[in-house]
């Protein structure tokens, strides 16, 4: 991964985790999802 796109994701995941979430079920699924977009964006 480049700089600019592991800062723009450290800078953005907080921001949507808190976002996007409002119980501790919906934590875990969007953590699992930003996971699995890690995994495709690796491969």
């Amino acid at each position: 991964m480049t700089k600019a796109v592991r800062t723009a994701t450290l800078l953005l995941l907080p921001a949507l985790l808190v976002a996007g979430c409002n119980t501790t079920r919906g934590i875990g699924k969007d953590v699992k999802s930003v996971g699995s977009a890690i995994e495709r964006a690796v491969d």
